[in-house]
């Protein structure tokens, strides 16, 4: 039997990373938080920026914390961060601004423009990706409207997760995981869409190879690794792609959810399904691990209640999301019907003024207090789900009976509970900490531990509790999804 091995995973999100370390031993998979660090961009005159050079600082730090506990290198390190946003080096390597985040406002109006190059279903039938406003497609196409000497100076864009990953061992490449949320990807021939690049003036020789996930880069940097060799993994390099590496199902009839806050629901294909059905329902055929395509939809998932929990803590600083879960638990179904993907929610400066708004201009009396919000988020979330598998059967031709719902957002019960109730369908939650497991899985694979995405999954199952909740009070939950297709 081989030795037990232990990885690092760094898993980064929108408002925290984290240094995770996940040993395998026997045929199981035990993980340990090593570091924890915020995320939180920066507001510089007007522009709202990533600290990416307190990302590798923090991230260093974890290596150290790593090495100090354990006494040894890891068996490997892989990164995974969220889609859609870049850094871009000179001729030299050195990055020319810290990247921005994609809730900036520099992008509002932008996809429409891009619209007038290249019309919306040209672009969705080149690459099969959902629209969203911020998409790195819409990105680009604004700096070179507005700094196009930015563009030209130029020679290497690389995604969050890739510049990472650059930092620490010197390799540019694009990862395809990550690389496929720029909606500049065809995922047909799993290579940049040049004619797409074209139609919108975005240079070709900015990316980098293209690499699939489990690909070994190189080693880390001597001064970083302090001298020992240690693989670097392009594991996933978006954090979606590794959570649904780690969902813990077997064969191919599932549906799955990555709840956290964002909500990416679909089901894991092994090839894009791109038409003019997909395109009306906007779904996304994002690059998943092992050649597989997610087909899947974005919903806002938690980011609205984490918006309203910063905005009550100004008032009640111990206010905590096991508080409000007690209280939205507590509170009245339904007293609020809201559409959780509505556009007032991107990124407001008050989260619960907007839900307030969108219920007065949808003829609903707002929620009166912080358990009626909360619920009324939670219920619009789980409403979401229901709304996305509807699409989802009738796109793929398939029931699915039972979601698979991985991440940080299983840890709401409440939240669990009115997905099932939404769906109609048994919720299977778990695991927690599934981007983390499968940017460890994915390194495994890579260093040959395991032999295949299978194995990995089967370890998952055999190594971390799964929870599954039964729907209940279908009347009033039909009741209340009749109600949100009327505000659609």
């Amino acid at each position: 039997m081989a030795k037990a091995a232990t990885y690092l995973a760094y898993d980064l999100g929108a408002e925290s990373g984290r240094a995770v370390a996940g040993t395998i031993d026997a045929g199981r998979l035990t993980i340990e938080e090593i570091h924890r660090f915020a995320n939180l961009p920066q507001l510089i005159q007007g522009t709202m920026y990533w600290d990416i050079y307190g990302l590798l600082r923090e991230m260093k730090a974890g290596l150290r914390k790593f090495a100090d506990s354990r006494g040894a290198p890891p068996a490997g390190i892989g990164v995974d961060t969220w889609g859609v946003d870049f850094g871009l080096l000179d001729k030299s390597g050195t990055l020319l601004a810290p990247p921005v985040c994609y809730r900036d406002h520099r992008n509002d109006g932008m996809m429409p423009r891009a619209f007038r190059k290249v019309p919306a279903r040209a672009i969705y039938k080149h690459t099969g990706i959902q629209f969203m406003q911020f998409n790195t497609a819409y990105q680009l196409y604004g700096i070179r409207l507005r700094t196009p000497e930015v563009l030209h100076a130029a020679r290497t864009l690389l995604f969050m997760g890739d510049l990472l990953a650059y930092f620490f061992c010197g390799r540019k490449a694009n990862e395809y995981t990550l690389a496929s949320t720029s909606q500049l990807i065809d995922p047909r021939k799993r290579a940049w869409a040049g004619p797409l690049l074209k139609g919108l003036g975005i240079p070709r020789r900015i990316f980098p190879e293209l690499v699939e996930p489990g690909t070994v880069l190189t080693d880390v940097s001597e001064d970083i690794a302090a001298g020992a060799k240690i693989p670097l993994v392009a594991a996933a390099h978006h954090d979606t792609g590794s959570a649904v590496a780690a969902v813990p199902a077997e064969g191919s009839d599932w549906a799955c959810i990555s709840c956290g806050t964002w909500s990416i629901m679909g089901v894991e294909r092994p090839q894009p399904l791109v038409s003019d059905a997909t395109l009306a329902c906007n779904f996304t055929n994002e690059g998943g691990v092992c050649g597989t395509t997610r087909f899947m939809k974005n919903l806002a998932g938690l980011w609205p209640l984490q918006r309203c929990r910063a905005k009550w803590a100004e008032a009640q600083p111990d206010l905590d999301y096991p508080a409000i879960a007690r209280a939205a638990a507590a509170a009245r179904p339904f007293a609020a019907i809201v559409d959780i993907d509505h556009q007032g929610f991107i990124n407001p400066p008050d989260m619960p003024l907007a839900v307030k708004d969108y219920c007065i201009q949808t003829g609903q009396a707002p929620p009166a207090d912080v358990g009626e919000m909360a619920r009324s988020i939670l219920e619009g979330l789980a409403l979401g789900y229901r709304k996305v598998l509807d699409m989802l059967e009738q796109l793929t031709g398939r029931r699915y009976d039972s979601v698979n719902v991985v991440g940080g957002g299983t840890q709401n019960e409440l939240l669990m509970q009115f997905a099932a109730n939404a769906m109609g369908r048994p919720v299977v939650a778990g695991p927690i900490e599934a981007t983390a497991i499968g940017n460890i899985v994915m390194q495994a694979i890579a260093t040959k531990r395991l032999s295949s995405l299978a194995e990995g999954r089967k370890m998952i199952r055999q190594s971390f509790p799964l929870r599954t909740y039964e729907p209940r009070d279908q009347a009033a939950w039909a009741e209340a999804y009749e109600r949100l297709k009327k505000l659609l």
